[in-house]
Parts: C-alpha cells; structure tokens; sequence
C-alpha cells in the first residue's frame, strides 16, 4: 500500500512511499541505480536542457558515494549506437529505460518538472526495473531555476551521503550539458568556452571542448584545452583531474602517464567500473598479468552483467597462471553473451597454461558451434595445440581438418598454408618447393589480390632460406616479392628484404634500420625488422635489449612468439632464471593464420625449454621438450646448429 505525507498547496515534500514512508540510501540496497532524463513540463522549451542536467547531476552525486552501484551517463548512453538517435527532448522514461534495463539497472530514477510561481518544480519517481512498479515517489522545489538546488535535495533524498556536484554555477552546467546534447558540434565552441569562464574549475567542459577539437583535427588545441584545466591543479577534483589526465595521455600517446593517470582515477572515484577496466587493459599489456587480474576483477564487480570484462578476466587470471579462476569468469562469460563463442576463449587458455589435450577439445567445440568463427581458426589452434604434445601424427590429423575445412571456403592462399604448416612440422624442402610454386603461380595472375598473395608468399620464402643460412636466394626472394606486391602488401618483404643484407655488428644494423625504415611512424617496425635481424645474425645481447623495450612498452606488434625470443636471448646470455618466467606460457597462434615469423619460435620452443630444464637440473623434462624439437626440425638444419646441440 501507499502513504501520502500531507503538505500545504504548493510546498512539496516527501509523498509516494512504499508501504512505510521511510527512507533507504541506495548504496545500501546493492541495486544498480539508472537514472534517466526528466521531462520538461513547462511551457518553456529553452529550459529543455534540465532535463539532462538533472540526470547528470544526480548521477555524478549519487556515483561519488563510497560502495554506491550507479550506472553513469556515459554507460547508459552507450546503448545509443544500438538503439539509435532519439529526440533530445523526449523523456528518459520512454526513450532511455529499456538502455537501462540492458545496462543492468535494478532501480530506475525518472521524473518531470515545471516552472510555477517562480519556482522550479520536480516530482521524482523511483521504479523496480524488473517488476515495472513504483517503489517511492516525492516532489521538491527551489527558487527560480535553481536546477542545481533541486538536484541535490533529489540526490539526498535518494542517498542521505550523496556529494555535492561539481560546480555550483547553473551558467557552466547549461553550457556542458547544452554542448552534451549538442547535435551541432561545430556551434558547440563559443558554449563551451562560456562554461569554462563561468566556473573556471568545472572539468567537464574542457574535456568535451577537447574531444571536439580533435574531431576536427585540431591537436593542439585539444591539447591547448587540457592544459588550460590541469593549470587549475588541485582546485578541480580529483576524480575529475584524473579524467583529464588521462585524455591528455591519449592525446601525447604517453602510455606511462595514462597508466598512472588511471590509477589516479580509480582511487578517487573507485566505483567507476570503466576505469578499472582501462586500467586492467593498461596493467595487461604491460604483462603485469596479477594487477590485470585484480583490476578486471573489480570492474566485473562493479558491471557484472557487462561480459566483455569477465572474457577479459578470464584471459588476465590464465596469463596469472591461475586456471580455475579464468575458467570460472569465461563461464560467466558465457552466460551473459550466448551469441558468442567463449569455448574458443576456454580453448585459449588451457592453451596457455599447457593443457593441451581440454584446448585442442574446446577448440574442437568453438568449431562445431560456429564453423564460420574466425575463418575456422579454431580448427588452427587445435592443430597447433595437437602439435605442442609432440605427436606428430595427431597435429597433422587435426591440420588436415583445417584445411578441408578451407577448401570447402574456397580459399585462395591454401596452398601457401599448407606449406606453412609443412614448414613448422620439419618438412621443410617439401613446404619450400611447395611455396615456391604458389608463389609463381599467383604472381602470373591479373587479380592484384592474388598477386599479393605471392608477394607475401616470396617475402616468407625469403626468410626460410635466410634461416638456412642462403642469404643470396632469400634476398632475391624479397626484391621479387617488393617488386611484385602492392605497397600494402610489401611489409612482410621489405622487412625480409632487410634481413638478407650482409652481416654486419649490432651498430651497423642499427644504422641500417634508420636508413630503411625511417621516420617515427615507423618506429614500430623499425624496431621488430632490427631485432629479428640482430637474432638472424646471433647478435643476442642487442637483440635482447630491444626486444625487452618492446615488450615493456606493450608496443603493437603482431607477434605472438616475442616472449620466446625474449627467452631465446636470455638463455645465448645464461640467465636460465630470467629465460623461464617468458617460457611459461604456450604463445596463441594467431586464429586468422599463421604469421610468417612463427617460424622463428616453432619449433624452437621446445628447444628452449629442453635448455632451460637442463640448466634447472630437470633431465627428463629436458629430454622430452629436445625429443619434440627434433620431431619437427626434420629435413634441413637452421643456421644456428640447435639440432646438432639437441642430440
């Protein structure tokens, strides 16, 4: 039942509780609190904006509470790519309940409110999102257009230990929230501008006023408009500040300040599920795979409907080396996104943690849900994981799969995969006569893609005989494949291309890397041609150097089988110690095909790991890892004479 709480004509106070009239903070309840635009019910269409003010407003107040569970604007207006534009007017009971119910909301906050008498009137209504029912109701009002007045007596009498908002200027709220619902950016500037003048330690609006400078490719303006905020120093809040900072790292492209803006970020606003997530990204590519962990963790905590942080917790608890828990999140995982494929994501990390027989049987199941997923390339990475166990036969059984499984897509590069795959498994004169042939064969073909498709052939040809020690043939190899190949397909050539030179000391490498890929756009490659040509020339010290730059810095490079170079280079130094915390993981094969530069860590792994167990005194181990090594070396020894050492 309900019970109204009489007051005079015009005087609002509390009314519309549910069976008692008392009241509970929501940070209390664990619900998950949305809560939508108001409706304008005056007569004046120029105070439409309050609308979205009270929604802001409330939100940042109630979120700033410790323990609350808000879903914040930008949570709930991401639903807006899906759902599509609405009107900015429309009320958020209408337009912005059913984005609500999907981002998990228990608890819905909608109401409307008029201007009479001089006052500024909201009737506020709180709803059971599940049920579709009415759980409390109440009026209040304040003088004039006082929005921000009435905002915090809604937000208190939600939550008693709600926070002020961040500005007490009604002129920099109309200016944010204006250029927030803005459907003309460019006008949006002058607005913006006037918000900032109006409350000059108000950090939204500096923030929008950079994201729409760099729509419009003006850097350093964006720029210009970050530092103008962080001049302001401690007398923008924290959580705020953070914010800020980190957009300002985004726009430097300084991973190390973003990091340690977002760990700013979290702890002033510890609640914001979006942070943790950031930072969990942050912490995972910088392979600091327990903070990962933990960070995802709590994000998941805070979103727990939001499946995209429970596949990410997963992947970071695998890498932390804790199997159960990864598990346990991809099942949750599971749940929340049916129309997904997290058994490819259970293949991946037993993969990782080396069981290889359940990731081969995940793999297997990822393929007969979704034949298409990734190309097959799940049957891929069963293939790569029966070949792991060292059983031979079992991982061309598998492979075979595969490739029926792209013939029957008509795929046009088969032919250099099953080479690929020749290689890898020591059959390594049968996979390069096989390669050659494909090669000569799409070269001839008018179809530029096909033609690419043998440039890319040539250029990987080019480094098997590089690995041989034939540096003439794999030189002219690359010059044929740049000079066949588009310039978007060119990478892979320029970089064999590189390789082939002469030998020469680290410096002169280095020197060489400068001259051929130039420029700081090319810094990325630039770094992964010279380290690959410091290993190809035995030059292990420099080659460690820089492959621990990149790998510190969670550089973007599509290389998989790093850490083993890594390791590789470690063990040539002996620092068995070092070696073993990169040889622990198995590396995921790329599902879209095998790279050209798996060549460089498979079979060689296993050769590694046959090292290091011998150094750590483990014989037998050391004994099974050269035993696969030698399996799939086969036919032609590589330039570094590990066959020789694994006998």
């Amino acid at each position: 039942m309900y019970c109204r709480t009489r007051g005079f004509p015009g005087l609002f106070l509390t009314a519309l509780v549910l069976t008692s009239c008392g009241r509970s903070p929501a940070s209390s309840t664990g619900d998950r609190v949305a809560v939508l635009r108001f409706e304008n019910l005056s007569p004046d269409p120029t105070l439409s904006w309050a609308g979205r003010a009270f929604s802001e407003v409330v939100s940042a107040q109630l979120a700033a509470v410790p323990g609350a569970r808000v879903i914040t604007s930008p949570k709930l207006h991401a639903f807006d790519r899906v759902m599509g534009p609405r009107p900015i007017a429309a009320p958020g009971i209408s337009t912005e309940a059913t984005a609500a119910r999907l981002a998990g909301a228990t608890r819905i906050v909608y109401g409307d409110y008029t201007v009479r008498n001089g006052r500024l009137e909201a009737t506020v209504t709180i709803e059971d999102a599940a049920r579709i029912r009415t759980l409390r109701a109440f009026e209040v009002s304040a003088a004039g257009t006082g929005i921000l007045r009435a905002a915090d007596e809604i937000a208190r009498r939600i939550d008693p230990n709600a926070k002020p908002y961040s500005t007490r200027s009604e002129a920099a709220l109309s200016g944010y929230i204006r250029a927030l619902e803005s459907n003309n950016p460019a006008s949006d500037e002058p607005v913006l501008l006037a918000a900032i003048q109006a409350d000059p330690d108000f950090g939204p609006p500096y923030r929008i006023l950079a994201q729409e400078r760099l729509q419009k490719g003006d850097l350093q303006g964006a720029s210009a408009a970050l530092e103008q905020a962080l001049e302001r120093g401690d007398r923008i809040a924290p959580g705020e500040r953070a914010r800020l900072q980190v957009q300002a790292a985004e726009l430097s492209r300084d991973p190390n300040a973003r990091h340690a803006a977002l760990l700013k970020l979290v702890e002033a606003d510890p609640g914001e599920a979006a942070a943790w997530q950031a930072l969990g990204e942050s912490w995972f590519v910088r392979h600091e795979d327990r903070h990962a962990m933990e960070a995802f963790q709590k994000a998941a905590q805070l979103e727990p409907q939001d499946a995209t942080v429970w596949n990410l917790f997963g992947y970071a608890a695998a890498r932390a080396g804790d199997l159960a828990a990864g598990t346990a999140a991809l099942r949750r995982y599971e749940q929340l996104a049916p129309g997904a494929n997290p058994l490819d994501s259970l293949g991946d990390i037993h993969f990782l943690l080396g069981k290889l027989e359940e990731a081969g049987n995940f793999y297997s199941q990822a393929f007969q849900k979704d034949p298409n997923f990734f190309n097959q390339g799940d049957l891929l990475k069963a293939s790569v994981a029966r070949l792991f166990t060292g059983d031979l036969g079992a991982a061309d059984q598998a492979a075979n799969r595969y490739f029926e499984a792209r013939a029957k897509a008509q795929d046009p590069i088969l032919a250099s995969r099953r080479a690929q795959w020749l290689w890898l498994t020591g059959r390594r004169k049968q996979a390069m006569s096989q390669m050659q042939a494909f090669a000569d064969s799409m070269e001839k073909s008018e179809n530029p893609q096909l033609r690419d498709a043998g440039s890319r052939a040539d250029a990987e040809l080019a480094l098997w005989y590089l690995m041989t020690g034939d540096r003439t043939t794999a030189s002219q190899l690359a010059a044929k494949a740049v000079r066949v190949g588009s310039p978007a397909a060119r990478g892979n050539a320029l970089v064999a291309a590189f390789l082939a030179q002469p030998p020469a000391s680290s410096s002169e490498w280095t020197v060489r890397a400068e001259q051929a890929f130039g420029g700081p756009a090319q810094n990325n490659i630039r770094n992964f041609a010279l380290s690959y040509a410091l290993l190809v020339n035995s030059e292990f010290h420099p080659a460690y150097l820089l492959l621990k730059q990149t790998w510190d810095s969670g550089g973007a490079i599509a290389d998989e089988g790093l850490p083993v170079m890594i390791a590789w280079t470690l063990l040539e130094d002996n620092r068995p110690q070092e070696a073993a915390s990169y040889l622990k993981l198995n590396p995921l094969p790329n599902a879209n095909g095998l790279t050209p530069y798996a060549a460089f860590y498979l079979p060689r792994i296993f050769y590694l790991r046959g090292v290091l167990a011998q150094k750590e005194g483990r014989t037998a181990d050391a004994a099974a890892e050269f035993k696969k090594f030698l399996t799939f070396s086969g036919d032609l020894p590589l330039i570094w004479g590990e066959e020789k050492k694994a006998r």
